[in-house]
């Protein structure tokens, strides 16, 4: 017995496997989505995330440095009456920090071209501003101003105003140029003729859109003559030449800005938004690449 089973351990170990077994096939798993992201495909779409996201960072940069005012005017300084060659150039826009400065401008009425203009309000009360055209006096080129002279309850008052301001103008013509002083506003831009007016009926301050009702001296249409595209609103409801019943029109001190611009403060937000996004969009797609390969990677081992 002994024999035997000395005999028996001294068989090699693996005898007893089969000679036509195989070796088992390697296991095979799908891609993970960091080995997805890894590829230079999607690294290159990395950096072009990163390119764009960078442009919209400047972007949000630019506008937060002009939400923040740096220099801001000092409270005051436009109740300071200053030239209004001092403020305004003809034929340039008004500067932002200027707008409601109160200048001083000297030059004649031009007979003929005190307009009124509709939907003026005077203290909560609505109304009509009585316009004319001022041949500033001084300027190398002849030059005009709009200036609102005063205000009107209605629109009878106001063309009575306009017949008496015509009859001034035109036995002041040889006179002395008249004074004004008042405050500088922007160009409020054309409108549209009130329903059932003329189609000549002014209803916003523009000087563009009075300019097309203006004469020059002699009577004919005012062409080569330099124009300021804002306006003076006036202090003094008699123009300087006559009384004729207007009211002085109420124009407060422009509010003082605290120097901070929330509109460009909000878009600077949405610009860093956007980069984020950039990089969502990246992460999207290379995940969306990712689920198709498991997908099909899963209904493939399903059909074997």
């Amino acid at each position: 017995m002994r024999d035997d089973e000395a005999d028996r351990s001294a068989e090699p170990r693996g005898a007893a496997v089969p000679a036509d077994a195989t070796e088992l096939e390697p296991l095979v798993f799908p891609p993970t989505l960091r080995e997805v992201m890894l590829r230079p495909r999607w690294i290159a779409m990395l950096l072009l995330a990163l390119v764009v996201a960078a442009i919209f960072a400047w972007l949000g940069q630019w506008q937060l440095g002009h939400a923040i005012d740096t220099d801001p005017v000092p409270e005051g300084v436009t109740e300071e009456v200053r030239p209004i060659e001092a403020v305004v150039q003809p034929g340039e826009y008004l500067p932002e920090p200027f707008v409601g400065q109160r200048v001083e401008v000297e030059g004649r009425w031009v007979p003929g071209d005190f307009l009124p203009v509709s939907g003026r309000y005077n203290d909560a009360v609505e109304g009509f501003w009585v316009t004319g055209q001022l041949r500033v006096e001084g300027a190398a080129d002849p030059t005009s101003l709009a200036v609102a002279i005063g205000w009107a309850p209605t629109r009878e008052a106001a063309e009575a105003a306009i017949e008496a301001l015509d009859a001034a103008a035109a036995v002041s013509a040889d006179a002395d140029p008249v004074a004004l002083a008042g405050r500088v506003i922007s160009d409020e831009g054309p409108g549209m003729p009130p329903a059932g007016g003329a189609p000549t009926d002014v209803t916003r301050m523009s000087p563009a859109a009075l300019l097309s009702q203006w004469h020059d001296f002699d009577g004919t249409a005012a062409e080569g003559v330099d124009v300021y595209r804002p306006y003076l609103a006036s202090t003094d409801p008699t123009g300087g030449i006559a009384d004729a019943g207007l009211d002085a029109i109420s124009s407060p001190a422009p509010l003082v800005s605290n120097g901070v611009n929330w509109l460009n403060v909000f878009y600077a937000v949405e610009w860093v938004i956007f980069a984020g996004f950039a990089f969502y969009i990246w992460y999207r797609l290379a995940k969306d690449a990712w689920q198709r390969e498991v997908e099909e990677f899963e209904g493939g081992g399903e059909d074997e």
